[in-house]
Formats: structure tokens, C-alpha cells, sequence
């Protein structure tokens, strides 16, 4: 039986992963109006590339998993905010010295923000860990791919020598092992970000990279 420790630490878990929404939605809304501002686009072209951002791979996951109700319908406010932060870097961008360098450490950071969400949300429907691991994943990169096709640029999930899906994926694996072994869904939650995070900030500022394919001669 669960002490009152552990048992209000379950419970916190649905307020846990508001906060997580609250804050990917906020930080992938940045980087998709930063996106829209190199492409030199009017305030309505601002607030639709940062609520794509902001909201696609939560929709994804929620349509996926067959929720009443896909979160942003259900909290209109996050669209609010997202069309806020698509306001404040339209007025403010030009002040930053490298939109392309903001656009990546706040992907990073929402990235770490967004894969906890969806796990929390899947354990929350009480589905498979594989279904909780992809839908973890699906959570934390669907967005920013959108923003990247749509802002024709190069899709950081596909970037040579680059964690990005790896990062999103170990941070998942790390949640669900981690609750495989008893600790608490809520600590295993917030793991799953500082894991993400982690391996993501790593690749960018050290290196870290998983072997690539090399193609080799087609043998006699």
C-alpha cells in the first residue's frame, strides 16, 4: 500500500503534466514565430506557425490515444498564450543577435517539456509502456518537424550527428523503466525531462551522437 508520501505524489501527477503543456506550449510557440520571423511573415502568418508548433504534437497524441477532447479544446488558453508569445517576437525579434541560435536552445528546452507531457498524459490512459514510449516521442517532436517543413528549413529531427528523437525517446524509455522498478509515476515524469533534456543540451554543446550509416561499395 502506498505511504501518504507516495500517494499524494500519484496524485500530483495530472497537475504535473498542466504545467508541462502550459510551459511546451509557451517555448515551441517562441520557436515557431522566431521560424516565422526569418521568414519575414505578417502577424497572422506569426500566430498560425506558433500555434502549429505549440500544439501539434499534443493533438497528435491526444487524437491518437482517443481522448474526449484534444487539450487545446479543452484549454482554449493555451492558444491564447501561444498567440501572445507569436505577438511578443514579432515586436521583439530583431533585438536578438541569432534567431537561428534562440531557435534551437528554446526547442531544446520545449522539447524537455513535451516528451514528459505525453508520458504523463499515456500513463494517465493507462496504456502499454510501448504506447507510453511513442507517445512520449510523438508529443515532443511533431511540432517542431511541422515548423520546420512548413518554414522550409531543414527538420532538426533529421540533422546529421544530432540527438533530437533519441533524446526524446531516451527520456521516454527512462520513465517507463524507471516505474518498471516502483518509483512513483510523478518522479518518473519529471526524470523523463531532465533526461531528455540532458542528452539533447549534450548533443548540441558536446557532441553526442549515435553512429551514423556510412554507405559502402557494393561487394563482387
Amino acid at each position: 500500500m502506498e505511504g501518504p508520501v507516495m500517494g499524494g505524489l500519484a496524485a500530483n501527477l495530472p497537475a504535473l503534466v498542466w504545467l508541462l503543456d502550459y510551459g511546451s506550449v509557451l517555448v515551441f510557440a517562441l520557436t515557431g514565430a522566431l521560424v516565422a520571423s526569418r521568414l519575414q511573415l505578417d502577424p497572422v502568418g506569426f500566430i498560425f506557425m506558433a500555434v502549429m508548433t505549440a500544439v501539434g504534437g499534443g493533438t497528435l497524441r491526444d487524437l491518437v490515444l482517443g481522448r474526449d477532447a484534444v487539450f487545446w479544446v479543452d484549454r482554449p488558453s493555451l492558444v491564447l498564450l501561444a498567440a501572445a508569445a507569436a505577438m511578443l517576437v514579432f515586436w521583439g525579434a530583431h533585438l536578438l543577435d541569432s534567431r537561428a541560435r534562440w531557435i534551437r536552445w528554446l526547442d531544446a528546452l520545449a522539447l524537455a517539456a513535451a516528451v514528459p507531457a505525453g508520458v504523463g498524459v499515456a500513463l494517465e490512459a493507462g496504456v502499454s509502456p510501448v504506447v507510453v514510449v511513442i507517445m512520449g516521442v510523438f508529443t515532443g517532436t511533431f511540432g517542431g518537424l511541422m515548423r520546420d517543413v512548413v518554414g522550409n528549413e531543414l527538420p532538426m529531427v533529421l540533422k546529421q550527428g544530432e540527438l533530437y528523437v533519441t533524446a526524446a525517446f531516451g527520456g521516454a524509455v527512462a520513465a517507463v523503466a524507471l516505474i518498471a522498478l516502483g518509483l512513483d509515476r510523478t518522479l518518473a515524469v519529471a526524470a523523463c525531462g531532465a533526461v531528455t533534456l540532458v542528452l539533447r543540451l549534450g548533443s548540441m554543446a558536446f557532441g553526442w551522437q549515435l553512429p551514423v550509416y556510412r554507405p559502402r561499395p557494393p561487394r563482387n
